[in-house]
């Protein structure tokens, strides 16, 4: 990567590409979106790039990227996982814990997301697929890009690799604190479950099997999805 920054600050105009990498990342697509942001503002600080355009472009390319990662989940992902097929009622039974977890959790979800590389590139499109509502996702998404675009983009440019290397391990923390709010969210539907088969009362209550394929059912049609209820 050093060698690519290398070659690309030959060109201020192709310098600028680095941080346009981050829009790839955020669609789904393997690249170093995250180390790109910080080598273009290090060459920002060594004068060959302007440091607020990066963190513009950056801030751009994130929000941009994941926008189109919750619409195709949204619109291609739910429909492939929630197809006929092996595991189809496991698969069912995911889909509805995602669901009532980005219900309650969707916000803080996408926003901690960004900041977190291991978790980043998915973020969005588990957000469609569960059918997070649109403008919630892209108040959080546009906030938390920009944040996150002008963070990264001030340690790269005054302190360098070494303050970024801080900021990622402050996201690894974040990481475990998300995918303990998913475990936490998948016992507790677990819980209900088994409450009910004891309690058969508060079945109405509780996402069984059935419930989660007629939850999913409607994968198909835009206007039977969770997002599209919630209009």
């Amino acid at each position: 990567m050093l060698a690519t920054a290398a070659i690309f600050s030959v060109s201020s105009g192709l310098g600028y590409l680095l941080p346009a990498l981050i829009g790839l990342e955020s669609m789904g697509i393997p690249s170093p979106g995250e180390t790109a942001l910080v080598l273009a503002a290090v060459l920002a600080s060594q004068g060959k790039l302007d440091i607020w355009l990066v963190i513009v472009i950056a801030a751009a390319s994130a929000i941009t990227g994941d926008n189109l990662g919750y619409l195709l989940g949204r619109h291609f992902g739910r429909e492939v996982l929630t197809s006929r097929g092996p595991f189809h009622e496991r698969r069912a039974k995911v889909i509805a814990i995602g669901d009532r977890y980005f219900e309650k959790h969707g916000a803080k979800t996408v926003f901690i997301g960004r900041w977190v590389a291991l978790i980043r590139f998915a973020t969005a499109w588990l957000a469609g697929i569960n059918g997070m509502r649109y403008r919630t996702f892209l108040f959080w998404n546009a906030l938390s890009g920009s944040l996150w675009a002008l963070t990264y983009g001030l340690a790269g440019y005054y302190g360098g690799n070494a303050l970024a290397h801080v900021l990622e391990r402050v996201g690894i923390v974040a990481a475990g604190l998300l995918i303990a709010l998913f475990v936490g969210a998948a016992v507790l539907v677990k819980l209900r479950e088994r409450r009910a088969r004891h309690h058969p009362e508060a079945v109405a209550e509780t996402v069984t099997p059935e419930a989660a394929a007629q939850t999913v059912a409607g994968a198909g049609d835009p206007a039977g999805s969770p997002a599209e209820r919630k209009r």
